[in-house]
């Protein structure tokens, strides 16, 4: 998740002819007290770049040397901080304006491969069947396993047109599936929406960038005008959303709360702490609202449902979220010399909840097949991986807060009978899931049924 943009001094610059600038190591000795640890190690780290620069079997250059040093301090800390070459800046900041050249998959890693968060909607991975939780162990033939995050990314980037060959593992199939995918430009529809019936809204998020709010607010505008006056309900599809932009959650969260706090993040330092709080105007007009999300629900989509959730504004429909509750901070290193993507604090919901490695909690569980009750019951562990799984993955905040919450949930006040009108699987024979069959969808159908609930009998607002 993109926080804001800084300006860092590039460790490059205190290289020269592959040794460690006396300067450099004095300065940062004095900053950290003059103690002579820093000064020892900083000492090792010249020596061993100097050592590899002069006796590796094959002439290495410099800046590979560098950025290779960074990457693996910044992806030593956490699974979401790493280094950004200029060319991976370059494709962020093109990925955040809504636009950019692959095959349109979010991953992670884990257990050295890459995992899928999920695909991205009408990309060629999604068409080519890739799904959430999903080993990519191979691409081209060449093993994933060592490679960096960012490696496989730029590798899986590409101009339109040209393929690419993944080997997949995937979760109770015995073999290795070989697809081979063309990519193209990805323009992904961060928002979609339709009429479910003629009385309730649907609409869906797939992530966060610059224009998913000014699209929720096209969206339900567009949705009032084919119902009428009789729009009565709405569904917030946050399933699959891998997160995104913060200034976005706290927009589209924003849109459907009168008054309130959003969200807050707490750093290193207790005066960067940050909070966000709602401005007059609930877009939807206190329609009954549901909120859909899954284990592929994470970071920017667990702001949006946490929030909504802690003031009631809407009830929670699904499975637990994946738990990312990190804040990463892009810093331009300047020069030409890319950025570091760097975690710089937690986030907390407005009752203070940290969901980091947690998840949300759905207010009403449902699951969305059979078999997933099946392989839960019978090894939790096989469960898709959350941020809790992740290697290296913060862990959740233990600590009382200084700064007390400003929410404190009213209880959840359900009409009288509604959740026993749902079910919490599909029975047996429920059709295999196809999204371009909502009736196939049975968390989106439990939802209906959930909405129109409160629509026939809206429960009472907890006064504040």
């Amino acid at each position: 998740m993109k926080l804001k943009l800084r300006t860092a001094t590039a460790l490059a610059g205190a290289f020269a002819a592959g040794i460690l600038a006396g300067p450099f190591v004095g300065a940062i000795a004095q900053q950290d007290g003059g103690r002579a640890e820093t000064y020892r190690l900083l000492q090792l780290f010249g020596d061993v770049f100097a050592r590899v620069r002069a006796e590796y079997v094959e002439p290495v250059q410099d800046r590979d040397l560098v950025e290779n040093a960074i990457n693996g301090m910044l992806t030593g800390l956490d699974p979401h901080s790493a280094y950004l070459n200029p060319r991976n800046f370059r494709d962020m900041q093109v990925q955040t304006r809504g636009e950019f050249g692959g095959l349109g998959i979010e991953v992670t890693q884990e257990g050295g491969y890459i995992r899928v968060i999920s695909p991205i909607d009408d990309t060629p991975a999604a068409r080519a069947g890739i799904r959430p939780g999903d080993n990519i162990t191979h691409l081209n033939g060449n093993s994933t396993q060592g490679m960096t995050l960012q490696e496989a990314v730029d590798t899986m980037r590409g101009e339109r047109g040209t393929s690419l060959r993944l080997t997949i593992r995937r979760e109770n199939t015995p073999t290795a599936i070989e697809l081979t995918i063309v990519r193209d430009v990805i323009r992904p529809q961060i928002v979609r929406f339709r009429m479910e019936g003629n009385d309730i809204g649907y609409i869906r998020v797939t992530s966060f960038n610059e224009q998913t709010e000014a699209n929720v607010r096209r969206a339900l505008s567009t949705l009032r005008q084919q119902a009428g006056n009789n729009l009565r309900g709405l569904i917030l599809d946050l399933r699959n959303n891998p997160g995104g932009l913060l200034d976005q959650a706290v927009q589209v969260t924003d849109s459907f709360l009168d008054q309130g706090e959003i969200v807050s993040t707490r750093a290193r330092r207790s005066e960067d702490a940050q909070r966000w709080n709602a401005r007059s105007g609930d877009i939807a007009n206190g329609l009954p609202m549901v909120v859909l999300i899954n284990g592929g629900s994470a970071s920017a989509s667990e702001i949006v449902a946490g929030a909504l959730q802690d003031h009631r504004r809407a009830v929670i429909l699904g499975v637990r979220s994946f738990g990312k509750g990190s804040v990463q901070t892009v810093m331009p290193l300047g020069g030409n010399n890319g950025a570091i993507r760097i975690t710089t604090a937690r986030y907390y919901t407005p009752s203070g909840r940290s969901i980091q490695a947690t998840g949300i909690e759905p207010d009403v569980e449902v699951l969305a097949s059979r078999a997933s009750t099946t392989t839960a019951e019978a090894n939790p562990q096989r469960e898709r991986d959350r941020e809790s799984n992740l290697r290296r993955a913060l862990r959740a905040e233990t600590t009382t807060p200084t700064t007390p919450p400003t929410v404190q949930p009213a209880p959840l006040n359900l009409p009288a009978g509604l959740t026993d009108r749902i079910q919490r699987e599909p029975p047996e024979g429920f059709p295999t899931l196809d999204l371009t069959r909502p009736e196939t969808d049975f968390q989106l159908q439990q939802g209906l049924v959930l909405v129109r609930g409160l629509v026939a009998n809206p429960p009472r607002r907890a006064q504040r």
